[in-house]
């Protein structure tokens, strides 16, 4: 049976409209999250989700990339790696939600992990999508 660690929320917009930021190619942080594993058996398991919305006018296939890190001891792994395309548009303004759902099995434990989770679009656009919130990261840890 599995047991509960610790859960945490990294909430940077609550509500559609709360920002106005453009994606860019440089990978952005809009989460970041620390959770107590300290009392771990074995198995330890992460759990996370994280969702951006953005807004744009898509007239080109325009990829979303959201990237999970695990931060132990001060090193950054890439863990988790998703990119959705944002459907092309006809010159109407649209909003998409991007979600991420993914499990961090087996993480190394040194009693406390950080996680953040970042936006990015890969490539050069002509018009960048702009992130207007919701946007949230959470993450709960489990063991046996």
């Amino acid at each position: 049976m599995a047991i509960f660690l610790d859960q945490q929320v990294s909430q940077n917009a609550s509500t559609s409209g709360a920002i106005a930021v453009p994606v860019s190619t440089t990978p952005t942080l809009f989460g970041t999250l620390g959770l107590n594993v300290s009392g771990a058996g074995a198995n330890l398991r992460v759990h996370f989700t994280a969702t951006v919305t953005v807004s744009g006018l898509v007239t080109v296939l325009t990829p979303i990339t959201i990237d999970i890190f695990r931060v132990v001891g001060g090193v950054s792994t890439l863990i988790f790696s998703v990119t959705e395309n944002l459907p092309v548009g006809t010159l109407i303004l649209s909003q998409n939600v991007v979600t991420a759902n993914g499990v961090d099995y087996q993480p190394p434990n040194d009693g406390f992990i950080v996680y953040q989770a970042f936006v990015s679009t890969p490539g050069v656009l002509a018009v960048f999508p702009t992130r207007v919130g919701p946007e949230s990261f959470n993450a709960e840890a489990y063991s046996d």
